[in-house]
């Protein structure tokens, strides 16, 4: 399959993952995907752009004429622990695999990296509805993703996830974020000393963005980073979502804490928990933005993390 990669899948690769593996990967992406798309019998309509970050997002049709949705992620993106969120959660709540019980024989995913999927509305998320409905339907959504895990799981746990982000903050250099990433780390580590002993499964990267219309159900989550810990962690996303209206807005600061309010009450958490992991994750985000260059989205994940 030609033509170039979306301009946005090529920048997250190469800012997350290093520019020479990228372009390598990258380099190769045509080849992957048409070896992918033969191995399963399917017909391209056309790729996702601007698509995702970390993967190619291609519309199918399957060899009985169904609507699909081909995602080929690079190994070095782990989509392994995707394809095991997605397969135990069966459709509830979350776009549905379509090739679950394709083994390595048959479909080799750690080769290709491919996750058929079922076709949702790419154009139409959770950010096309007003704020407020759109908090609603968020909550809704992951909640039916809060299941045990499978036993022998492949899934990181919120505390480990969170040591290595921890360990990248402290190496920052940058003054003026080293007041709030001091807030930050020492909000992770009271998080993770003392709280709930809850090993859900969680979507991980959850925000409005990520969920899609269905015709299934109204709505599905898509592209999960899945880890298993306490739900608090994943509202963090969710909670600075439209950032860019909030910072914006002379009641930028009351939104948000009202946001955590509204949020934590909504799925009968503890504000505090999900205040603390939305100050941690915004800072690491903020953190992490500095570091690529990306300047005016890091003032702005900062600047909401100094109002929690």
């Amino acid at each position: 399959m030609g033509g170039e990669p979306p301009h946005r899948l090529v920048r997250s690769l190469g800012e997350k993952y290093g520019q020479e593996r990228a372009t390598e990967w990258l380099g190769r992406l045509p080849e992957i995907t048409a070896a992918a798309v033969a191995r399963r019998g399917l017909d391209v309509e056309r790729v996702i752009a601007p698509g995702g970050r970390s993967a190619l997002l291609v519309l199918v049709r399957r060899s009985d004429g169904s609507p699909a949705t081909l995602k080929i992620a690079p190994p070095f993106a782990a989509p392994g622990p995707e394809r095991a969120a997605l397969a135990h959660w069966q459709g509830w709540g979350a776009v549905e695999l379509l090739d679950p019980a394709a083994g390595p024989a048959e479909v080799p995913t750690a080769e290709d990296g491919a996750l058929l999927l079922e076709r949702l509305h790419p154009e139409m998320s959770l950010r096309s509805l007003p704020e407020a409905k759109a908090l609603l339907e968020a909550a809704g959504t992951v909640r039916r993703l809060w299941v045990e895990p499978p036993a022998d799981h492949p899934f990181e746990t919120v505390a480990g996830r969170t040591a290595r982000q921890a360990d990248t903050l402290r190496a920052s250099t940058d003054e003026t974020a080293a007041p709030l990433v001091s807030a930050a780390l020492t909000a992770r580590d009271a998080l993770c000393t003392d709280g709930p002993a809850e090993t859900l499964l969680l979507h991980g990267a959850l925000r409005q963005g990520k969920v899609l219309a269905g015709d299934r159900v109204p709505w599905l989550a898509v592209g999960p980073e899945p880890l298993v810990g306490e739900r608090a962690y994943d509202l963090a996303r969710l909670v600075r979502d439209r950032v860019e209206d909030l910072v914006a807005a002379s009641s930028g600061a009351s939104s948000a804490r009202r946001r955590v309010g509204r949020l934590a009450d909504s799925l009968d958490l503890d504000r505090e928990r999900v205040r603390g992991w939305t100050l941690f994750r915004a800072v690491e985000s903020g953190v992490r933005a500095l570091t690529a260059g990306r300047r005016q989205s890091a003032e702005l994940l900062l600047e909401f993390a100094g109002w929690l």
